[in-house]
């Protein structure tokens, strides 16, 4: 008996369709794609819920004729290719035949097209692969789909759809890949009526100012190089531009988008030295290869790229990175202080007489550099290399107020934040237990001193992490974090997948300090910035906000908001680097010791560490 069968056309769609259509934004990747292979000059796409109720792309492209609008619901039809030599030339975005099927095998499916040629267009209603009428009607050139109910016949997949703010921002990632390759096309992108971008024809650098704000087309290095394997070209951030998350990274080959970890590690070797390990800078790169070089059949979403000649291309994206760096001096230079410096060596003139005066040298007999408790004579230090002797003060603007007093009216919130509370215990410690007067500073990264058990080690800016966020939970606990309001507002562009999030957090956003308007298409003013920020960047840790709450936009109120408290304690806490005061110091272990988790950050990093003293004895 024969058991071996073909599926059904509906089925066997439905099938592809869980490869090619995975949420809205794969049906706007698609359908804009579609557009641009028609040669369209500009291109609309109208989302309703973020896709789930409708999703709309009109283009004025080239258009269907009847046959055709019919047939290209029918898989693996395609106008793109004609032979399997023809996936060695590919010029167009699609070319597979697979998308327009999938999309009518889950979703109910309207177009209304027309060509040039014709006086009359086609309208065509398909709903789970299955045409329901097909008629003619007037139409304007160019193609108009609607996408109704997606995966309403697939009701697992559309359980499982996030929530509006991640679908959306999801449809404006995958129409920033597009628009990034076509700044000859206008495009705009609405949802529920509200305009999110609209863009007009331009220049490379225009369109990226277009889409993610003119502060970082500042940013950008122009990259160009040309040679008979490869012509490579674009922007590169510099490296004041760059981010440890959020940073936008695209490469594109062929005016098609691609994720190629290989060619990142290039740009990222290109910054060695240049910016900290845990950054990215943002970059726009466009390759232009032979299509016989590379295979963009791999993946139903052609995002996934093989090269013939990879690690060639590789060396020549370094070499071009970093010439871009040196040709446009975006190499950090050291500005060294000159203040008290030697006077400039005079000229040698015989004709004058003079009698140079012999150097003096300054000492400080009574520098001790085990004693932390400042001198009665302020001394500076000399040029033999003795330490200056650290100076504290009672005013309120002295570095020492870095860690306020856990004393402090103002700390007093929380009951874990006062060091004269009972102290909690951390590996056999407490802030009562540690010597008031040893404290030491190494490499401007961690603070020394000696307990019981042998020597204490604390990260000095995870330690600070740590205090601050138990200090932010407490507080938005009772009530909003204190702001600092501005005397001239930053004004600031932000791009639509940030405008997204902006809307869905707003209120988050007030209770962690920020005062910002919405100013229209894009554009919000920060009037006011979570009090203590001062000397920090209000644009670039306001990003870090957004950043933090699109990617964790699935999370419940609360850990948003808790992720959200995580972002201003690391932006906040003391550098690596910083010299600290022995009080500060002090000040800083007793605070850290009164927290609820002195052991880690809320990211689970360790913050301090004990050396045992019979681990010091071996070594001696």
């Amino acid at each position: 008996m024969d058991i071996i069968q073909l599926l059904p056309d509906s089925v066997a769609n439905q099938i592809a369709a869980g490869e090619v259509i995975q949420r809205p934004a794969s049906v706007v990747k698609e359908l804009v794609e579609n557009a641009v292979d028609a040669g369209a000059h500009r291109i609309d796409v109208i989302a309703v819920d973020a896709g789930r109720t409708s999703l709309q792309v009109v283009d004025d492209g080239c258009g269907m004729s009847e046959t055709d609008a019919r047939l290209a619901f029918e898989r693996h039809a395609t106008s793109k290719i004609r032979q399997a030599a023809d996936l060695f030339t590919l010029t167009t975005m699609g070319f597979r035949g697979e998308a327009l099927p999938s999309i009518a095998a889950v979703a109910q499916v309207e177009l209304t097209t027309r060509t040039a040629e014709a006086d009359l267009g086609t309208h065509l209603s398909i709903e789970a692969s299955r045409v329901i009428s097909q008629e003619p009607v007037a139409a304007a050139v160019g193609s108009n789909f609607v996408i109704k109910n997606l995966f309403f016949n697939v009701p697992a997949r559309r359980k499982f759809l996030k929530s509006n703010q991640t679908e959306l921002s999801n449809i404006s990632t995958e129409f920033e890949r597009i628009v990034l390759v076509h700044p000859d096309i206008a495009f705009t992108l609405t949802h529920n009526d509200t305009t999110l971008l609209n863009l007009t024809p331009s220049t490379l650098k225009a369109r990226i100012a277009a889409v993610f704000g003119g502060r970082i087309a500042e940013r950008l290095l122009p990259v160009e190089v040309q040679t008979p394997m490869v012509r490579i070209h674009g922007f590169v951030g510099k490296p004041e531009a760059s981010r440890k998350r959020g940073a936008q990274q695209y490469f594109f080959v062929n005016n098609r988008y691609m994720r190629h970890p290989y060619f990142h590690r290039a740009v990222q070797e290109a910054f060695t030295r240049l910016i900290p390990a845990d950054e990215q800078v943002p970059y726009f790169i466009y390759f232009d290869v032979p299509p016989a070089e590379i295979d963009v059949n791999i993946h139903p979403t052609k995002t996934e790229i093989k090269f013939e000649n990879e690690q060639a291309i590789w060396q020549i994206l370094l070499a071009a990175i970093r010439e871009s760096i040196g040709r446009f001096n975006a190499i950090p230079t050291i500005e060294f202080d000159t203040e008290g410096r030697p006077a400039d060596i005079p000229v040698y003139n015989p004709n004058v007489n003079t009698q140079p005066k012999a150097p003096t040298v300054r000492l400080n007999p009574a520098f001790n550099p085990f004693d932390s408790t400042p001198s009665s004579t302020p001394f500076d230090g000399d040029i033999l290399g003795n330490l200056p002797i650290p100076r504290t003060t009672s005013e309120p603007n002295d570095s020492a107020q870095l860690f306020p007093s856990a004393s402090t009216p103002a700390n007093s919130a929380s009951p874990h934040e006062a060091a004269h509370e009972t102290p909690l215990s951390v590996a056999g410690l407490t802030a009562d237990t540690i010597p008031s007067t040893a404290f030491f500073q190494y490499r401007g990264q961690y603070v020394l001193t000696t307990v019981e058990s042998g020597l204490l080690l604390i990260d000095q800016h995870r330690a600070h992490l740590r205090v601050l966020y138990d200090r932010y939970i407490s507080q938005l606990a009772k009530s909003a974090l204190p702001s600092q309001r501005y005397l001239f507002p930053e004004v600031m562009q932000l791009s639509a997948a940030q405008s997204v999030t902006f809307a869905a957090i707003h209120e988050d956003l007030s209770r962690l300090g920020f005062d910002v308007g919405d100013l229209g298409g894009g554009n919000i003013s920060i009037v006011g910035y979570p009090a203590g920020f001062e000397g920090i960047d209000p644009q670039a840790l306001f990003t870090e906000v957004l950043d933090t709450a699109a990617t964790n936009g699935n999370l419940p109120a609360e850990q948003l908001l808790s992720q959200l408290a995580l972002t201003l304690a690391r932006a906040a806490a003391i550098p690596t680097g910083q010299v600290l005061s022995p009080l500060e110091m002090q000040d800083l272990t007793a605070q850290l010791m009164a927290t609820s988790n002195p052991n880690y950050t809320p990211d689970g990093h360790p913050t301090l560490a004990i050396i045992p003293q019979e681990q010091i004895d071996k070594l001696f």
